[in-house]
């Protein structure tokens, strides 16, 4: 059986179809080949990674069978409208048929694209306050207290790894570890500046101002993908200090990391020196790990510009409209009048409206 000659109404044709064959087939060997692999002994030292690509393709090879399986019963039922006895069956079991390939189709597609392979990961996310003085702290702190709703709705583990509270409760700075399967894969379009318009808690006069803090969304990196030399790093122990921040006047055991060659600084304030020095150089691995995925990603930026995934940081993406309650999304002309549910880390329309629309850039890249 052939799945190019199947055009888009289900009738035979020229048109070749929008799933290619030959990768179908080829995915189908390669999930046969680590089957039989697998199974013999000699896998040795290579089992663990053999058996991640088996179980990565055990997804894909389920929905090629489900898109082979339905063309094939397409094929099938279009032949029995030429028997006369089966003709009546037929005409009533095709327009349901037809009617499941596009979206059999698209699924199959989906599990096709190229994978992220930070997607599973875990996440360090960085918010600063932006243009708007105290205000902006104070929105930093709201963004801050957003996600850690949302990750606590979502399942996840959130942790604080370094804060620098203003005297009215805002963060200049704040930077929390997320803990999960699949965390960055949910939040990495939440990279850019968000913007807020409301009236300050400070404002006497009623005016709305408008105000900005940054975000950045890092996927955690592990010791295997970032070698850091100890002569490329410099280690100073000090006293956690400045305004706010939770440990500020408890303890003496701040570690600050700086990595020579790249000018990279982290600090981590936590209570136990050993802590901190493990929590420092786990934010650090995150950030040269993410920078060289950037430069990567630089590579490709023409082919992705103006794409939700193009992760300009430097990019205002989104509005917080407190009087109106709206929110909007610019990179997707997304608005939502639900501002507060948002706000308590109702997330997942807008996180799932820019992964529906970073996938329909990827197909039709893919399918140009």
């Amino acid at each position: 059986m052939s799945f190019s000659t199947l055009d888009r109404s289900g009738q035979s044709g020229d048109v070749i179809a929008m799933v290619p064959e030959q990768k179908l087939h080829q995915i189908q060997s390669r999930f046969a080949f680590l089957e039989a692999k697998l199974a013999d002994a000699s896998a040795g030292d290579d089992f663990a990674a053999l058996s991640k690509e088996y179980s990565d393709l055990r997804e894909v090879v389920g929905k090629i069978e489900r898109y082979q399986s339905l063309v094939s019963e397409i094929e099938d039922t279009q032949a029995m409208l030429t028997d006369p006895e089966m003709k009546a069956l037929a005409e009533e079991e095709l327009p349901e048929l037809k009617e499941a390939l596009p979206r059999v189709e698209r699924d199959l597609q989906l599990s096709l694209l190229p994978k992220d392979d930070a997607d599973d990961r875990s996440a360090i996310i960085e918010i600063r306050a932006g243009t708007g003085g105290d205000e902006a702290a104070l929105f930093a702190a709201d963004l801050f207290r957003m996600y850690q709703r949302f990750a606590e709705r979502s399942g996840w583990k959130m942790e604080v790894v370094e804060e620098a509270e203003t005297e009215l409760g805002g963060y200049r700075e704040i930077i929390a570890n997320i803990k999960g399967k699949g965390v960055f894969a949910r939040l990495k379009f939440e990279s850019g500046v968000h913007r807020v318009q409301r009236v300050p808690s400070t404002e006497s006069g009623g005016r709305v101002h408008t105000s900005a803090a940054t975000v950045a969304v890092l996927p955690e990196a592990e010791e295997v993908d970032i070698d850091i030399p100890a002569t490329d790093i410099r280690i100073d122990t000090m006293r956690a200090s400045g305004a706010g921040g939770q440990h500020v006047n408890t303890t003496d055991s701040a570690v600050r990391i700086t990595h020579i060659p790249s000018g990279i600084v982290v600090t981590s304030s936590e209570k136990s020196q050993h802590q901190n020095r493990a929590i420092a150089m786990q934010v650090l691995r995150t950030k040269l790990y993410d920078q060289k995925r950037r430069e990567a990603d630089e590579a490709r930026s023409a082919e992705r510009k103006g794409q939700v995934g193009s992760g300009d940081r430097s990019e205002r993406i989104r509005t917080y409209n407190f009087p109106q309650g709206r929110l909007t999304d610019h990179r997707i002309n997304l608005t939502l009048y639900k501002l507060d549910q948002v706000m308590q880390g109702d997330l997942d329309e807008v996180i799932d409206a820019l992964i529906a629309d970073d996938q329909a850039n990827r197909l039709a890249e893919m399918n140009p």
